[in-house]
């Protein structure tokens, strides 16, 4: 019996956490990608402004984020994803300077609410339990209409969450994906939320090693190349189209498209995508830490909202960020620093900088637009699709993008022994 193929387009975390998933499974994998290099939105690479290895995101992992941990230990880096041993996060509000300590604790249950001294402070017991109606809400329904988007629980640690995790505007958000954020973190208590970050770029943790190990166990990768269309037969894909190339497909070889929803919908006609997306801003500063200054820093009230402190680099994101796109970026990088410099307790000139904005950054996790993400299975039997855009019940994020491709090559395997 030959053995089974299974083609896999776009390197991104989705098809990566895909192939992986196939090549530990006995299939032959095929890995193909229009990019000269993988990881598409979560990759490292060297600027030459700072004179240092970037990733061309900041993002966080949570220690529940159980899929995307499951991937790092299946390639060996679990212990890349590096953080505190207890989840705690610690905020500054620029507009009044109180400082304050998150303590989520280690344990399954989100006891810190009963805790005066670990939870957010000038805060009570009732507030949290105003947000329950959250936890359960319909993807159809807006955050804003489920709880009161206002008072200090909100503005101190409601609206971050939930702006880092949905990139919109809260109140205009999905209450059923922010729900779905609160249930495995917030609500799972602290075992759940410890910060994890790739200290040494997402490319050396999450992308790489995925590739080398692919490459060990035989995969064909192939970068630089574009898929233009599939060659369809009768109710399979059976062929994909390169240009002058053209690869075959087999009874039984499985085809995943794991690219964004512009180009899936272009090679798949009639496919039902989002089409309203968000921008993200990144900013990157060459500049040490001052010491004892925390990993991650949340910010209030000001322009920053995220802080992060990288060996000889300060980083920093700003979400839902499209009204900075085009705003010339050296004022921007002086506006930037002058948060930094607020919330790091620090002084100095502007540093050597690189500002990242993604335009396009996630889909607008509206009801709306969470309303036209399409499910793994398609109309061809032997085609499934992944992304954090397609319907992962999750915003766009490094979780949601693995479990697509966990969830497409699941399908198959059951496929297979069907």
């Amino acid at each position: 019996m030959n053995q089974r193929r299974a083609y896999v387009v776009g390197a991104g975390l989705a098809g990566l956490s895909a192939c992986v998933a196939f090549a530990q499974s006995g299939f032959l994998v095929e890995l193909i990608e229009a990019a000269p290099q993988a990881g598409g939105r979560c990759r490292s690479y060297f600027d030459s402004s700072l004179g240092q290895i970037i990733d061309n995101g900041n993002h966080l992992l949570l220690s529940g984020n159980r899929h995307a941990v499951a991937y790092a230990r299946s390639i060996g880096t679990e212990a890349g994803l590096v953080g505190p041993k207890r989840a705690q996060f610690p905020f500054v509000d620029l507009t009044t300077g109180q400082r304050w300590q998150l303590d989520l604790g280690d344990g399954r249950l989100p006891l810190w609410v009963f805790d005066q001294a670990r939870r957010v402070p000038d805060t009570g017991l009732l507030d949290y339990l105003a947000l329950m109606p959250l936890i359960w809400a319909a993807p159809s329904k807006l955050v804003g209409d489920a709880i009161p988007c206002k008072g200090t629980l909100y503005q101190r640690l409601v609206q971050p969450l939930l702006l880092a995790a949905l990139n919109v505007d809260p109140p205009e958000g999905s209450a059923g994906l922010a729900g779905a954020v609160v249930r495995e973190t917030l609500l799972a208590g602290g075992l759940a939320c410890r910060p994890l970050i790739a200290r040494e770029g997402l490319s050396a943790v999450l992308v790489e090693p995925a590739v080398k190990l692919l490459q060990g166990k035989g995969a064909d990768i192939r970068f630089g190349q574009e898929l233009r269309a599939f060659g369809m037969s009768a109710d399979s894909v059976g062929e994909l189209k390169f240009g002058d190339d053209t690869v075959a497909i087999q009874s039984g070889d499985a085809v995943v498209l794991a690219v964004p929803p512009r180009p899936a919908a272009a090679l798949l006609p009639g496919l039902k995508t989002p089409t309203k997306f968000r921008a993200i801003v990144n900013a990157h500063f060459r500049f040490d830490p001052p010491e004892g200054m925390p990993a991650i820093l949340g910010v209030v009230g000001g322009l920053v909202e995220w802080l992060f402190a990288f060996p000889q680099r300060l980083s920093i994101t700003i979400s839902n960020a499209d009204r900075l796109v085009d705003m010339p970026r050296e004022q921007l990088a002086q506006a930037i620093w002058r948060d930094i410099c607020q919330a790091a307790g620090i002084t100095g000139d502007l540093p050597p900088w690189q500002i990242v904005r993604g335009r396009r950054a996630t889909f607008e996790a509206t009801p709306e637009q969470n309303a036209l993400r399409p499910g793994a299975v398609t109309a061809q039997k032997n085609l499934f699709l992944a992304g954090d855009w397609t319907d992962t019940g999750l915003p766009a994020t490094i979780e949601g993008s693995v479990r697509s491709g966990n969830r497409a090559a699941d399908l198959v395997l059951a496929m297979r022994q069907g």
